[in-house]
């Protein structure tokens, strides 16, 4: 799908077809539209495809008058399926190509970052300012990032607070999730960082002095995530040992109780093996019913007495 965009009277809107100072924005474009963008914009189809590469890191590249930026933008994952709630987040790399009359974005999947704008939900857009537009895109991702780090805190203590109290495997899977995507927002945002700061030294594009300004927000917010996303993992590492020990301490704790059980209850059946073992004429039928009652009784309140005193219970 391929969508054009252009500022008109302070507004983002849809245009028919591309123009002079438009936005192209091309989501998993076909083979015909990828042609018709490179044959009229006369971009670079390598650049097109390096953008639709899932596995492309963050990098800025320079051909001619033609400028690549791969920056890697946050998003759900929905074939995670994450459960009890959670949702998994994931990275997906979306590609800037600044022209002389246009900038095009292209990626796999729609995100927020890029929808919001086309929605008109981000104030102050103006497509026909190239370098500033770049900016204003790179501040959002930086956003996002923050934003999506923020709901995975939230989720981390949710699932904190019901976690000590489970023995059940959903809660150590949702911190399983939460931690690889952490891992995935920890390389993507080191990878934008090295990209925002080539491009701050100001020899890919021109920098005027507001747009250094954008350029310099979004390169704090980028840190500020990495710094976050790194404090979020050294915490859920260790809550997940933490939850380890526990596990393994209440076995301990459910085998000592089991333990003493079975000690306790082969009293009664060492006592009546050994009379039937020995008497001939057999015991009194009194005897037979009240004593394994009265052992009973009397090794269930030993049992029950010893647990609470070695606070098992």
């Amino acid at each position: 799908m391929v969508e054009y965009y252009k500022t008109v009277e302070g507004r983002v809107c849809i245009v028919p077809e591309i123009c002079e100072g438009c936005w192209v924005n091309m989501l998993r474009p076909s083979s015909e539209e990828l042609r018709h963008v490179t044959e009229t914009l006369h971009v670079e189809e390598d650049f097109i495809r390096a953008a639709l590469d899932p596995e492309e890191s963050s990098r800025v590249e320079l051909e001619e008058d033609q400028i690549l930026m791969i920056v890697d933008t946050p998003m759900v994952d929905d074939k995670s399926g994450g459960s009890g709630g959670s949702q998994i987040f994931t990275t997906v790399p979306m590609g800037i190509i600044v022209m002389p009359t246009a900038v095009i974005t292209v990626c796999l999947e729609d995100t927020v970052v890029l929808r919001s704008i086309a929605e008109g939900n981000v104030k102050d857009v103006h497509t026909a300012l190239k370098t500033r537009f770049v900016f204003q895109i790179l501040l959002r991702v930086a956003g996002r990032f923050l934003k999506d780090l923020r709901l995975i805190e939230r989720d981390f203590t949710r699932i904190e607070r019901r976690l000590y109290d489970s023995l059940k495997n959903e809660e150590l899977i949702q911190l399983l999730g939460l931690s690889k995507s952490l891992v995935y927002f920890s390389a993507s945002l080191k990878g934008n960082e090295v990209t925002m700061e080539k491009v701050l030294r100001g020899r890919i594009l021109k920098l005027y002095e507001d747009d250094r300004d954008l350029l310099e927000d979004a390169l704090i917010e980028i840190r500020q995530a990495i710094e976050m996303a790194g404090i979020y993992s050294n915490i859920l590492s260790g809550t997940m040992d933490a939850y380890a020990s526990v596990v393994s301490n209440n076995l301990n704790i459910i085998m000592k109780v089991l333990t003493v059980l079975t000690i306790i209850m082969t009293i009664p059946n060492i006592v009546f093996g050994f009379y039937g073992m020995n008497i001939e004429n057999g015991l009194p039928l009194d005897f037979i019913w009240f004593m394994p009652t009265l052992l009973a009784v009397l090794a269930c309140g030993g049992a029950w007495l010893l647990l609470k005193k070695k606070n098992l219970l």
